[in-house]
């Protein structure tokens, strides 16, 4: 099926592809095609309905079979369920759903420099050194604190945190993850944290972590740059 851009007084038509656009959100989408944001997620198979991709397809229609087509290369907008436009998210090119803005990018790097630079592929138990020797480098930014602790230091008009799963943020390059306790002795007093490689599995802190879950992990957060 072609894509089209409808037009806003398309309404209630036949079912088409929207390729959608820097800016729009669901919000945005659903009243111009006359619909709900429940229908479109419904429809899309969007869990998340804060998060929809510039250039993918969006299926606007009413049939209920439709499906969301997020691919390689394209910029995540976060705000998809609020009235005022998204703000951009991103991930790596050609790994994740999305393409990550420069600095986020540029965030990644410096954690996997760091981590290499530390512990390679093993734990030295300075999560919080390696995830600010990267923030400083990337963004000549010093935080201080460790694993449950940095969170809090990360100054607010540079890092905002963001409601997002952990399988999501994997897919994203440079997002700040923390966590309050650990199943380790020294993690249960001090937490972990990362930066996020964006390959959908790694992080990056005193060392590269090549398969990160949540197993023994608790009080999960997220941190955004702010571009």
């Amino acid at each position: 099926m072609a894509n089209y851009r409808i037009n806003p007084r398309e309404r209630r038509t036949t079912p088409k592809d929207y390729v959608i656009q820097r800016g729009d959100t669901l919000t945005k989408l659903a009243a111009r095609f006359g619909t709900t944001v429940d229908k479109l997620a419904r429809d899309n198979n969007i869990k998340n309905r804060d998060l929809i991709f510039t250039g993918a397809s969006l299926k606007v229609g009413y049939s209920g079979k439709d499906t969301f087509e997020p691919s390689g290369s394209r910029q995540g907008i976060r705000g998809g369920g609020r009235p005022t436009g998204g703000q951009d998210v991103g991930g790596p090119t050609g790994v994740g759903p999305s393409s990550a803005s420069s600095g986020m990018q540029r965030l990644a790097e410096s954690a996997r420099r760091a981590a290499m630079g530390m512990g390679g592929y093993n734990s030295q138990g300075l999560c919080a050194t390696g995830v600010s020797r990267a923030i400083r480098d990337a963004y000549g930014i010093g935080v201080s604190g460790n694993g449950n602790q940095i969170d809090n230091n990360l100054p607010r008009d540079k890092f905002k945190q963001v409601n997002m799963t952990l399988e999501e943020a994997l897919k994203i390059p440079g997002l700040v993850l923390t966590w309050e306790s650990t199943s380790t002795r020294l993690g249960s007093i001090y937490g972990h944290t990362a930066i996020t490689m964006g390959d959908g599995h790694t992080t990056a802190s005193d060392f590269i972590e090549r398969n990160t879950t949540n197993n023994g992990r608790s009080g999960f957060k997220v941190f955004m740059p702010i571009e």
